[in-house]
Protein backbone atom coordinates (compact mmCIF):
# COMPACT_ATOMS: atom_id res chain seq x y z
CA UNK A 1 0.00 0.00 0.00
CA UNK A 2 2.77 2.47 0.88
CA UNK A 3 4.54 1.96 -2.44
CA UNK A 4 1.29 2.52 -4.35
CA UNK A 5 0.60 5.72 -2.39
CA UNK A 6 4.10 7.04 -3.04
CA UNK A 7 3.96 6.11 -6.75
CA UNK A 8 0.52 7.65 -7.20
CA UNK A 9 1.75 10.85 -5.54
CA UNK A 10 4.87 11.02 -7.72
CA UNK A 11 2.84 10.34 -10.88
CA UNK A 12 0.89 13.57 -10.27
CA UNK A 13 4.18 15.36 -10.98
CA UNK A 14 5.25 13.13 -13.87
CA UNK A 15 7.90 11.46 -11.69
CA UNK A 16 6.45 7.99 -11.08
CA UNK A 17 8.67 6.41 -13.74
CA UNK A 18 11.78 7.43 -11.76
CA UNK A 19 11.13 4.91 -8.98
CA UNK A 20 13.65 2.10 -8.76
CA UNK A 21 12.80 -1.17 -7.02
CA UNK A 22 15.60 -3.37 -5.70
CA UNK A 23 16.06 -7.06 -5.01
CA UNK A 24 18.00 -5.99 -1.90
CA UNK A 25 17.09 -3.82 1.05
CA UNK A 26 17.50 -0.06 0.83
CA UNK A 27 16.08 0.48 4.32
CA UNK A 28 19.10 2.38 5.65
CA UNK A 29 21.23 5.14 4.17
CA UNK A 30 24.16 2.74 3.75
CA UNK A 31 22.04 0.03 2.10
CA UNK A 32 20.34 2.53 -0.21
CA UNK A 33 23.69 4.01 -1.28
CA UNK A 34 25.00 0.51 -1.99
CA UNK A 35 21.90 -0.48 -3.98
CA UNK A 36 22.14 2.71 -6.04
CA UNK A 37 25.90 2.83 -6.38
CA UNK A 38 26.09 6.36 -5.01
CA UNK A 39 27.42 8.12 -1.93
CA UNK A 40 25.51 7.99 1.35
CA UNK A 41 25.33 11.80 1.34
CA UNK A 42 23.08 11.73 -1.75
CA UNK A 43 20.47 9.55 -0.06
CA UNK A 44 17.64 11.86 0.97
CA UNK A 45 16.65 10.34 4.29
CA UNK A 46 13.23 11.15 5.68
CA UNK A 47 13.19 11.53 9.45
CA UNK A 48 9.90 11.52 11.35
CA UNK A 49 9.36 13.59 14.48
CA UNK A 50 6.52 14.17 16.88
CA UNK A 51 5.83 17.80 17.75
CA UNK A 52 3.02 19.36 19.79
CA UNK A 53 1.33 20.14 16.43
CA UNK A 54 1.62 16.53 15.24
CA UNK A 55 3.92 14.46 13.04
CA UNK A 56 6.44 16.19 10.81
CA UNK A 57 8.98 14.90 8.32
CA UNK A 58 12.43 16.37 7.79
CA UNK A 59 14.15 15.30 4.58
CA UNK A 60 17.93 15.65 4.89
CA UNK A 61 21.11 14.48 3.19
CA UNK A 62 22.22 10.99 4.17
CA UNK A 63 25.38 12.22 5.89
CA UNK A 64 23.61 14.92 7.92
CA UNK A 65 22.83 14.53 11.62
CA UNK A 66 20.05 16.33 13.46
CA UNK A 67 21.41 19.21 15.51
CA UNK A 68 19.20 19.30 18.61
CA UNK A 69 19.79 23.02 19.26
CA UNK A 70 18.93 23.99 15.67
CA UNK A 71 15.87 21.73 15.75
CA UNK A 72 14.60 23.32 18.96
CA UNK A 73 15.30 26.83 17.68
CA UNK A 74 13.37 26.10 14.49
CA UNK A 75 10.44 24.05 15.78
CA UNK A 76 10.29 25.35 19.38
CA UNK A 77 10.30 21.83 20.77
CA UNK A 78 12.79 19.06 21.48
CA UNK A 79 13.64 16.70 18.62
CA UNK A 80 11.61 13.60 19.45
CA UNK A 81 11.62 10.92 16.79
CA UNK A 82 8.44 8.93 16.34
CA UNK A 83 8.81 5.40 17.72
CA UNK A 84 9.15 2.54 15.22
CA UNK A 85 5.77 1.08 16.10
CA UNK A 86 3.95 4.42 15.59
CA UNK A 87 5.57 5.66 12.37
CA UNK A 88 3.34 3.86 9.90
CA UNK A 89 0.12 4.86 11.67
CA UNK A 90 1.15 8.51 12.02
CA UNK A 91 2.98 9.07 8.73
CA UNK A 92 1.61 6.44 6.35
CA UNK A 93 4.84 4.56 5.63
CA UNK A 94 6.72 1.95 7.64
CA UNK A 95 10.27 2.39 8.92
CA UNK A 96 12.74 1.72 6.12
CA UNK A 97 10.38 3.12 3.49
CA UNK A 98 9.42 6.43 5.07
CA UNK A 99 9.35 9.09 2.37
CA UNK A 100 7.62 12.45 1.85
CA UNK A 101 5.31 11.12 -0.91
CA UNK A 102 1.78 9.82 -0.34
CA UNK A 103 1.84 10.58 3.37
CA UNK A 104 -1.08 10.92 5.74
CA UNK A 105 -3.06 14.13 5.68
CA UNK A 106 -1.79 16.75 8.09
CA UNK A 107 1.83 15.56 8.16
CA UNK A 108 4.05 18.54 7.36
CA UNK A 109 7.22 18.15 5.29
CA UNK A 110 10.37 20.22 5.73
CA UNK A 111 13.45 20.06 3.51
CA UNK A 112 16.81 20.54 5.17
CA UNK A 113 19.45 22.76 3.60
CA UNK A 114 21.93 19.86 3.64
CA UNK A 115 20.27 18.70 0.40
CA UNK A 116 21.13 21.90 -1.48
CA UNK A 117 24.71 20.64 -2.09
CA UNK A 118 23.45 18.20 -4.71
CA UNK A 119 21.76 18.32 -8.07
CA UNK A 120 20.31 14.82 -7.69
CA UNK A 121 19.19 13.00 -4.52
CA UNK A 122 17.52 9.66 -3.80
CA UNK A 123 14.65 9.47 -1.31
CA UNK A 124 12.79 6.23 -0.60
CA UNK A 125 9.53 5.48 -2.38
CA UNK A 126 7.39 3.90 0.33
CA UNK A 127 9.17 0.56 0.75
CA UNK A 128 12.39 -0.78 2.25
CA UNK A 129 13.62 -1.73 -1.23
CA UNK A 130 12.94 1.35 -3.34
CA UNK A 131 14.25 4.80 -4.18
CA UNK A 132 13.43 7.57 -6.60
CA UNK A 133 15.98 9.70 -8.45
CA UNK A 134 15.03 13.38 -8.27
CA UNK A 135 16.70 16.71 -8.70
CA UNK A 136 16.42 18.86 -5.60
CA UNK A 137 14.00 21.10 -7.52
CA UNK A 138 11.82 18.07 -8.35
CA UNK A 139 11.93 16.98 -4.71
CA UNK A 140 10.74 20.43 -3.69
CA UNK A 141 7.98 20.37 -6.31
CA UNK A 142 6.78 16.89 -5.30
CA UNK A 143 6.78 17.56 -1.55
CA UNK A 144 5.41 21.12 -1.41
CA UNK A 145 7.38 21.62 1.81
CA UNK A 146 6.24 23.90 4.59
CA UNK A 147 9.72 25.41 4.44
CA UNK A 148 13.40 24.85 3.92
CA UNK A 149 15.07 24.53 7.32
CA UNK A 150 18.58 24.28 8.74
CA UNK A 151 18.32 21.66 11.47
CA UNK A 152 21.33 19.45 10.74
CA UNK A 153 25.09 19.34 10.90
CA UNK A 154 27.05 17.83 8.06
CA UNK A 155 30.57 16.43 8.30
CA UNK A 156 33.29 18.92 7.37
CA UNK A 157 34.62 16.56 4.71
CA UNK A 158 31.72 15.69 2.42
CA UNK A 159 31.60 12.89 -0.09
CA UNK A 160 29.84 14.33 -3.08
Amino acid sequence: MSYERAKEHLEKFGLGDRIRLFEVSSATVALAAEALGTSEARIAKTLSFLTPEGAILVVAAGDAKIDNRKFKDNFHTKAKMISHDEVEALVGHAVGGVCPFGINSGVKVYLDGSLRRFDVVYPAAGTASSAVELTVSELELATSPEAWVDVTQIPSVNEE
